[in-house]
């Protein structure tokens, strides 16, 4: 390829960036280093994130790459320090991590969660699903919670209401919230995928793909400052890794500038109650990142 035709190649996909943000698309698949050295990459199928403007490049900071999400722990808050200075559950909230809020109203898409849910409800790119569920489960709680549950999909209780953890499992993490000084009002509380599996199995890898988009526009206007993974395939989904719940619990995980942690599901906590010892230790740890006294 000769220099001129990179040239126009580049204009070409900037072009394209620039109509993708106008119509409220705000990342895509990305070789962002090599775009940035004037590297266009060669195959069509290797993408860009789009131009980021200057106020954008000071005030959000990189996201990490796929790969290797880094751990912290209670001695190494440096890594984010604007969050290692709040304290209290009505400190203000942190809101360089994802959109400002004027810049979400302002946004070219004019999102709200109100107009996520709408879209959510009429979804049908898993057929399956589609066909089988009586309605969508988007999510229930403060939109602008500090703290969001996150599970990997509704249950049959959830399927009729409409309401995320609603049924046996729903009220044992009602208690957990309770005893952590917190209501469930206080979160938010949402699934990775919005509709119900047919006999409750697991997600299929296509519908955490088809469903993964919704999960982090949700997240980008929640903007919470911390997420508590309930359950293997949550926890393995948004941190994108397959290390076992095992090893992912009892540590502190960054999802984007998030503090993530890991703990079991309340429904296996009710198969095997001899784990809620664990996950109430997990809860404490998250508490403590929080600066909630228990």
């Amino acid at each position: 390829m000769t220099t001129e035709d990179r040239i126009k190649l580049r204009r070409v996909v900037i072009d394209r960036l620039d109509s993708w943000q106008q119509a409220g698309v705000l990342q895509v698949p990305k070789a962002a280093a090599r775009i940035a050295s004037g590297d266009i990459p060669n195959h069509p199928s290797e993408f860009i994130e789009p131009r980021k403007t200057q106020r954008e490049a000071e005030s959000r900071p990189a996201l990490p790459t796929e790969k290797a999400e880094p751990e912290i722990t209670q001695s190494t808050k440096e890594l984010t320090p604007a969050m290692a200075k709040k304290s209290g559950w009505q400190a203000e909230k942190t809101t360089s991590l994802f959109e400002s809020p004027k810049a979400a109203a302002n946004s070219p898409a004019g999102m709200t969660l109100e107009i996520l849910q709408q879209q959510v409800a009429g979804c049908t790119r898993c057929n399956e699903l589609a066909s089988t569920r009586t309605q969508t489960v988007f999510g229930v709680g403060d939109p602008h919670a500090r703290l969001c549950f996150l599970g990997e999909a509704p249950g049959a209780d959830e399927d009729k209401t409409g309401i995320p953890f609603v049924g046996r499992g729903g009220q044992l993490l009602t208690k957990i919230i309770e005893a952590c000084k917190l209501k469930r009002d206080d979160v938010y509380i949402l699934n990775m995928i919005k509709c119900r599996p047919p006999g409750n199995r697991n997600p299929l890898p296509h519908e955490l793909s088809n469903c993964r988009g919704y999960l982090e526009s949700q997240l980008d206007l929640i903007r919470p400052e911390f997420i508590c993974c309930l359950g293997a395939v949550a926890s393995q989904n948004l941190l994108q890794t397959t290390i076992s719940i095992g090893k992912l619990r009892g540590k502190v995980h960054l999802f984007r500038g998030v503090k993530v942690v890991c703990t079991y599901h309340p429904a296996f906590l009710l198969r095997s109650p001899s784990f809620k010892k664990e996950a109430w230790e997990d809860m404490k740890l998250l508490m403590r990142e929080m600066g909630v006294d228990l």
